[in-house]
């Protein structure tokens, strides 16, 4: 039997969708090992409503921490809140957002546990759990296994299916604020700079366009309105966001962001490992690409050999008169 706290992670609107992926992990882990799950969900002012959204994911308990010293992430302070709250789990377990892969290290350090990250998959083999990593740019996989009373692990949002409802009201009770420690004292928020768009978030996004250095300064000329038509997020390549043609939080990739839409549309993209290690999750995958051998072929499930200066403008008058009838 294990006994698993998932971590929650809010943003201004409530609950992120990234928490549904680490919720659906610690389904997979009952479902192997036995036990229940729980959710922890800590913030400022507004964290009780966040919790209310949660109630109805099957979990045992959620815990609600809510207090104005949380308004502002800090891992210095989030991560005493949450080994606290994580006495008499086997298993806390958080999605590898930002969020998680600089708030989860930090936990496991205070609770002494073995730590795995950025899981793709979890099995059970003689009665051991075991955790599906990626390496080498996900070229390969490798499984381990923790052998600490209590494990924490992030797991990939892409690689695990958002949670869905699954009925009831689950109790909400609150637990204390942990003093924070004594690095907590040596920093201090000042700001976040976040990009505002009226667009789907990247990583939770279920239709995304992606263009490459191919584009040059036309990017958004041709990507766009191709977007608009699909309500799309936008992605890009490490090569157009260092060649300056899109910005460095558009990059999808090993160094950038992960995700696995169900329609991934890659523009003048070769298929580069590192930008497949970030895509190739996605359910369905177009690629438009001049070049026939170019590498993204191999992976896409329809692919358009042709300049695509002509066919994305064509593709998008196509949809427009598609959507019309």
């Amino acid at each position: 039997m294990s006994e698993i706290l998932v971590v929650a992670e809010l943003s201004e609107a409530g609950v992120r969708k990234a928490t549904h992926s680490a919720i659906q992990a610690a389904r997979r882990i009952n479902q192997l090992a036995g036990g229940t799950f729980s959710i922890l969900v800590l913030g400022g002012p507004g964290t009780k409503a966040a919790a209310a959204e949660l109630a109805s994911f099957g979990a045992a308990k959620i815990l609600c921490c809510e207090d104005a010293s949380l308004s502002s992430y800090l891992a210095e302070r989030y991560a005493p809140v949450v080994s606290a709250a994580a006495k008499g789990f086997d298993v806390i377990v958080a999605t590898a957002s930002s969020f998680g892969k600089d708030l989860m290290p930090r936990v496991a350090a205070r609770l002494d546990a073995a730590y795995a990250a950025d899981c793709s998959d979890i099995v059970s083999k003689d009665g051991q759990l075991r955790y599906k990593r990626p390496m080498f740019a996900g070229n390969a996989y490798g499984f381990c296994v923790l052998d600490t009373p209590q494990q924490v692990v992030s797991v990939r949002q892409s690689e695990f299916e958002a949670a869905q409802p699954s009925g009831g009201a689950s109790p909400i009770s609150d637990v204390a604020l942990a003093a924070p420690g004594a690095a907590a004292q040596r920093v201090q928020f000042v700001s976040l700079e976040q990009v505002k768009s009226e667009r789907p978030e990247l990583t939770e996004a279920r239709v995304v366009v992606s263009g490459g250095r191919a584009l040059k300064d036309q990017f958004f000329q041709v990507i766009e309105p191709l977007a608009n038509t699909l309500g799309a997020a936008i992605g890009a390549s490490r090569a157009a966001c260092d060649a300056g043609y899109a910005p460095g939080d558009f990059q999808v990739g090993q160094t950038g962001k992960v995700v696995a839409p169900e329609l991934y549309v890659a523009i003048g993209i070769s298929g580069a490992i590192q930008h497949i290690a970030g895509m190739k999750s996605s359910k369905t995958i177009v690629a438009i690409n001049k070049d026939p051998e170019a590498p993204i072929f191999q992976l896409a499930d329809y692919g358009l050999v042709a300049d695509l200066f002509q066919a994305v403008p064509e593709l998008v008058s196509a949809l427009e008169a598609q959507k019309k009838k």
